[in-house]
C-alpha cells in the first residue's frame, strides 16, 4: 500500500471518528428530549438481546470451562483448589463476561448496524427519510443505541451465570471440587460491586458498539464496496475502542476508586 493511500485511510478514519463523536452528542440530545421511536426500539431490543443470546451463552460456557481447566490443575498442585470458584467469579464478573459479550456483539450487531445503515446511505434511503421529514437519528440510530445499552449489561450478567455454571460443572466432574466448595469460594471473594462494575462496562461497550456501527454506516460512500469496507472498519474500530475503554474502566474501578 502506498503512503498516499495510507494517509487517505487515516484521514477517512479520523473524519469518521469525529462524525461518531458528533453523532454521540446528537443521540444524547434526542435522549434528553425523549424522542424515541418505540416500534423500532422494540425491534432492535429483540435483535440485540434474544437473537444474540445463544452465541453469547455458548461462548461464556466455553470460557468458564476453559478457565477452570487452566486454573484448577495449578491451584490443586499448591493445595488451594478451593479458591478456583472465587477466582473464576472475579475474572468473569470484572473482565471476561463484559469483554467477551462486547466482542461477540461487536462482530454480530455492530457489523449489522454498519451494513444496514450503510446500504440505506448508498441507496439514498437516508435522503428519502429527510424528504419525509423523518429524523434518521430518531428513526434509525437512537433505537439501536438504546437496545445495545439496555441489552449488553443484561447479556453480561447472563454470560457470568453461564460461565460460572460451566466452571462449576467441570470442577466437580474432573477435579473433584464440590459445588458447595466452589460456590462458597465465589461467595467469599466476589462482591456485588464486581457485578455492578461489570454491568457498567457492558453499558459503555454497548454505547460504543452502537454509535460506531451507526456512524460508520451513515458515512458510507462508494456503493457495495463501500458498504463492505464500512462494515469491516466499524467492527475493527469498535473492538479497538472496547479494549481501550476496558483498560481505562478497570484501572478506574479497581485501582483509583477501589
Amino acid at each position: 500500500m502506498s503512503k498516499s493511500a495510507q494517509r487517505s485511510r487515516l484521514g477517512t478514519w479520523s473524519q469518521r471518528s469525529l462524525a461518531a463523536t458528533f453523532l454521540a452528542g446528537q443521540v444524547i440530545v434526542h435522549l434528553l428530549q425523549a424522542k424515541i421511536h418505540r416500534r423500532n426500539t422494540l425491534d432492535q431490543l429483540t435483535a440485540v438481546g434474544p437473537e444474540s443470546l445463544p452465541i453469547i451463552l455458548l461462548t461464556a460456557l466455553s470460557i468458564g470451562m476453559v478457565f477452570t481447566v487452566e486454573v484448577a490443575a495449578e491451584f490443586l498442585r499448591f493445595g488451594v483448589g478451593s479458591a478456583v470458584g472465587g477466582v473464576l467469579a472475579i475474572a468473569l464478573g470484572r473482565e471476561l463476561a463484559p469483554l467477551l459479550t462486547a466482542v461477540v456483539l461487536a462482530g454480530r450487531v455492530g457489523s449489522a448496524f454498519a451494513a444496514e445503515i450503510g446500504t440505506m446511505q448508498v441507496t439514498e434511503q437516508i435522503d428519502a427519510l429527510y424528504m419525509l421529514k423523518t429524523d434518521p437519528i430518531n428513526y434509525l440510530v437512537l433505537p439501536r443505541v438504546i437496545a445495545c445499552c439496555v441489552m449488553t449489561p443484561i447479556l453480561t450478567v447472563l454470560s457470568f451465570v453461564v460461565g460460572m455454571f460451566g466452571g462449576m460443572l467441570l470442577a466437580d466432574s474432573i477435579y473433584n471440587i464440590s459445588n458447595t466448595v466452589f460456590l462458597d469460594s465465589a461467595r467469599l471473594l466476589l462482591s456485588s460491586r464486581d457485578i455492578v462494575c461489570g454491568m457498567i462496562k457492558g453499558l459503555v461497550f454497548g454505547w460504543l458498539i452502537a454509535v460506531i456501527g451507526c456512524s460508520w454506516g451513515l458515512t458510507t460512500t462508494g456503493g457495495a464496496k463501500g458498504v463492505g469496507q464500512s462494515t469491516t472498519t466499524a467492527v475493527v474500530t469498535a473492538l479497538l475502542m472496547i479494549f481501550i475503554s476496558n483498560f481505562l474502566l478497570s484501572w478506574l474501578m479497581f485501582s483509583v476508586l477501589k
